[in-house]
């Protein structure tokens, strides 16, 4: 570990020590130790492999020097992991809004049940801070004008905002005379549903050009910094992005270490450290680890992601399952998955037209459906009672199918099923007749009202929705919207036993703003042997280009093609979604 990750441990170590209350002289000699570490002119793994005393340095201690050394030997502290089963770390988020210190979080924990930024400014809004002890409305006030600027400068971007933003500037940067290679790193390359800054690794013969070509950018909105080996920016929307040039021997390593994700280095620094090696940025080593300028051991691999797995014993891991949820046993044992890809995608089961508030035609949709290359896709425009979407009642209805039956007459490129997607109303019964729900290929349920009703009310009112005999599909099942919109709060694991029992497929919606089941819920409903649908929720021609975003978000599940129903057959799909209809 660097002496920046070893401080920055240190002071979450001091951070959550004193959210639990302990020994403020403790407290401060974890701050002390993190200052100095920090402070250091050589890095601390260099100082241990030389076998220097840390004690010797003023402000730390024998145990404080133990805990660094388990930093750097293992990448982790126990300390921290037991703290972390006591205290919510949404705390240390609260504690980076200007003005709550650890000793006003640690009340607003245990008084109001406070556990991170959302809860803090519900806290405020609903009055509860304003009169607590020793807090006040004045208090409250300056709070809660402090968490608009934490969400300005602290927030994470939409994936798929990031994407229409990092895209152009890469074209931009590929070009440039002298590099060689380029790529994205981080989050964003592991395709997490929301992003902080981005990281860029590149081999450049010219990086003065590179870095040249960034800083000059359009969107640019403030240089950070600019030098040989590292330039940082801070686009036009507060994405901040940070270029690294490095040697083409190194680069696969660089690549490796700045995607991440943190455990999943560690998992990897772990194998290579039980083999006699060393594994960081720079490459995988036997013999002495290398630092930035020093050569250390025997470089065995490091310009390529896949070189550095296999000597690990390691079938290559892709990016999106760097998580540390078991990929690295998978890999040493040959059992990866065999992630599911947009070639699998054989349909899309969730999209809108104008019929309701689409902005293209059920034609328009058809034609673009056709070009993908897709076999089959469901119309699902909304029920009746959203009147903001334009919904659908019974007798209109009944024209989008006649004018189906009219403009599809004598096509036989793709299936088009008649669905809808049905509002969950607030006991549970669905916006639409069953003599309707018996009529349609497929029917598509989901909430769109009541969504601050308790567990206990949500939970029995999807159950009850999903156990209709004639419901084929849960739709976004948590009605969050990224950054805009908390999840409903669903006890999961009934709503999952619910879907078992009553055959009904569970969907991942790729819409940008949703991507919901997120990935690791989506994980569990398919260990629980629930069937995924993976749609778009398209409201136009260009949504159904979310597919990929859904695609990039199984694959951080783990699913694989059987997991998903849209890669089936037509024929095996009617069979699953018939139910208690006489045919599809």
């Amino acid at each position: 570990m660097t002496n920046v990750e070893i401080g920055r441990n240190l002071d979450q170590l001091a951070d959550l020590s004193e959210l639990d209350g302990d020994n403020p002289f403790k407290v401060r000699a974890y701050r002390n130790a993190a200052a100095v570490v920090r402070g250091l002119d050589k890095q601390v793994a260099d100082l241990l492999v030389e076998g220097f005393d840390l004690t010797t340095l003023k402000g730390i201690g024998t145990e404080i020097a133990e805990k660094i050394a388990v930093l750097e030997r293992t990448g982790t502290l126990p300390q921290l992991a037991d703290l972390a089963h006591r205290v919510p770390l949404g705390l240390l988020d609260v504690i980076q809004v200007k003005g709550v210190g650890p000793k006003q979080a640690a009340t607003l924990w245990r008084e109001l049940g406070v556990t991170d930024v959302d809860a803090l400014e519900t806290a405020i809004v609903d009055g509860r801070v304003a009169t607590l002890k020793g807090f006040g409305e004045k208090t409250a006030q300056r709070m809660a004008r402090a968490i608009e600027s934490y969400r300005r400068n602290t927030g994470r971007t939409p994936l798929g905002s990031v994407d229409a933003v990092i895209q152009p500037l890469l074209t931009r940067l590929r070009a440039v005379d002298g590099v060689q290679r380029l790529e994205v790193a981080g989050s964003y390359r592991r395709r997490r549903e929301s992003v902080g800054d981005v990281d860029i690794v590149a081999v450049a013969s010219k990086p003065e050009l590179l870095a040249t070509a960034l800083t000059g950018y359009d969107e640019v909105r403030e240089v950070l910094g600019s030098g040989a080996t590292k330039t940082s920016v801070l686009l036009s929307n507060g994405l901040q992005i940070d270029l690294r040039t490095v040697d083409h021997d190194s680069f696969g390593a660089a690549l490796l270490y700045f995607t991440g994700s943190k455990d999943h280095n560690v998992a990897l620094r772990q194998l290579s450290l039980e083999r006699g090696w060393h594994l960081n940025e720079y490459g995988l080593f036997e013999g002495g680890e290398p630092g930035k300028d020093r050569p250390g051991g025997t470089r065995l691999a490091g310009a390529d992601e896949t070189e550095i797995y296999a000597a690990l014993g390691l079938e290559y891991i892709a990016p999106v399952l760097r998580e540390d949820r078991g990929e690295v046993a998978a890999a040493a044992a040959g059992t990866l998955p065999r992630l599911v890809t947009l070639e699998d995608i054989r349909g899309d089961l969730h999209m809108h037209t104008t019929w309701s508030d689409g902005r293209n035609t059920a034609i328009e949709m058809v034609d673009a459906c056709v070009a993908l290359g897709y076999e089959y896709m469901a119309i699902t425009d909304h029920s009746g009672s959203l009147a903001l979407q334009q919904g659908l009642d019974e007798e209109k209805l009944a024209r989008q199918h006649a004018e189906l039956d009219a403009v599809l007459a004598g096509r036989d490129e793709i299936t088009v099923l008649r669905g809808m997607e049905v509002d969950i109303l607030k006991d549970g019964s669905l916006d639409l007749s069953d003599e309707w729900l018996e009529r349609l290929d497929i029917v598509l349920v989901s909430v769109h009202s009541f969504f601050d009703l308790s567990q206990r009310e949500q939970t029995e009112r999807v159950v009850t929705a999903v156990s209709h005999p004639h419901v084929n599909v849960l739709a976004h099942p948590l009605g969050r919207l990224i950054a805009r919109r908390d999840p409903i709060d669903l006890d999961l694991d009934a709503v999952f036993d619910a879907c078992l029992a009553n055959g009904v497929i569970i969907e991942h919606n790729a819409a940008s703003k949703r991507l919901d089941l997120p990935d690791a819920q989506l994980m569990r409903a398919a260990r629980r042997g629930l069937k995924v649908s993976i749609n778009t929720d398209a409201h136009s021609v260009a949504g159904l280009g979310a597919m990929r975003l859904g695609i990039e978000q199984a694959g951080r599940a783990w699913l694989e093609p059987h997991d998903v129903v849209n890669t089936q057959s037509l024929d095996d799909l009617k069979a699953l979604l018939t139910k208690g209809r006489g045919s599809a």
